[in-house]
């Protein structure tokens, strides 16, 4: 584990609300400025996020109308452009009250990590609701509100 990562057994809260698999249902954003959007990774993207009994989570997003590379890799162009519509972490989390912290241990972003991505999570029937601090994403401040729906256990 990385520096500051709290083990959930030695935070005392419990994250059973969290374990699973979820699917990502909707993605929007809102601007400092009240601009709304209901397509921040295109109209309809792709993602999972999984939480584990023992504290690990990883979290993969697709953007929609992502392209395939050409043979051999792709061109650097091509390469550039699916590096830029994809995300991938895995570390550990912490969920307390109505926030849960991802420590990234490891992402497709070298900035995330070693760092806390602290998210607020509401959790409605079978949906977990997480929305961002505002974060710089296209050129502006806004905060993102990412809709999962828990998957049913695989067979």
């Amino acid at each position: 584990m990385g520096t500051g990562a709290i083990p959930p057994a030695a935070s005392g809260h419990s994250n059973h609300k969290l374990v699973g698999t979820w699917k990502l249902v909707s993605a929007s954003s809102t601007t400092l400025t009240g601009e709304r959007s209901e397509s921040p990774y295109g109209a309809q993207p792709a993602g999972f996020l999984t939480y584990t009994g023992d504290g690990r989570v990883s979290a993969l997003i697709s953007y929609d109308g992502r392209k395939s590379l050409s043979f051999g890799g792709g061109s650097p162009e091509e390469q550039a452009e699916a590096f830029k519509t994809f995300l991938a972490y895995a570390g550990t989390y912490r969920l307390d009250g109505d926030k849960v912290t991802h420590h990234v241990e490891v992402s497709s972003i070298q900035n995330y990590v070693d760092k806390d991505l602290v998210r607020s999570v509401k959790f409605k029937d079978h949906q977990i609701i997480l929305l961002t601090p505002a974060t710089r994403m296209n050129g502006k401040m806004q905060t993102i509100e990412l809709v999962w729906q828990r998957l049913p256990a695989a067979s």
